[in-house]
């Protein structure tokens, strides 16, 4: 598990690194997340691997626009007016996917980086940088601590310090009639 800084890592070196199936810890506009090619099944499994994270729960996807969000899933005009006021932010969304049956949670963080990565690499299969059951974090030595040692590690740590304090994302669920918030 290599860790560099933040501003010593090249947006496209990155993403030709995730292209070819790895798995980093990024800064978000959150919390500190595990990032992959969202369409790479083995870097998504190994997602899963480094979290301890059932197959049940599904991963989320970062995207840097509603035009990218309705390459994955279907969105009507209601919905994309509400998209349109909590876009770019802290909100995941789920929504009926576009080329298979079921749904996907979508998100376009308000972080620079990660947009710029997500232009570059294409959508993000994304969670938090922690062990499933452990808290979400902001500090760095927690997202190391998580990952020392283990089997199955990410392959690049980015490190941007201590981010400030901030919750996970909210999630709402767009399928039904009714909005329905997940997670405040």
């Amino acid at each position: 598990m290599m860790v560099l800084k933040i501003k010593d890592q090249k947006v496209d070196e990155l993403a030709k690194l995730i292209k070819k199936g790895g798995v980093v810890v990024c800064p978000t506009d959150t919390v500190y997340g595990l990032i992959c090619d969202a369409k790479n099944k083995k870097a998504v499994t190994r997602i899963y691997l480094i979290k301890k994270r059932t197959k049940n729960k599904p991963l989320p996807v970062f995207v840097r626009n509603i035009a990218m969000a309705k390459t994955l899933v279907k969105i009507d005009k209601d919905q994309e007016g509400f998209l349109k006021k909590v876009w770019p932010g802290a909100v995941t969304v789920i929504l009926k996917s576009k080329n298979r049956q079921g749904t996907i949670g979508i998100r376009i963080p308000n972080h620079k980086f990660v947009l710029n990565l997500v232009k570059r690499a294409g959508p993000l299969a994304e969670t938090s940088a922690n062990i499933s059951g452990q808290p979400s974090t902001t500090k760095i030595r927690e997202v190391l601590r998580y990952f020392k040692g283990r089997k199955y590690q990410p392959d690049l740590v980015l490190n941007a310090g201590d981010l400030k304090p901030a919750n996970p994302s909210q999630i709402i669920d767009l399928t039904g009639l009714e909005p329905v918030i997940l997670r405040k």
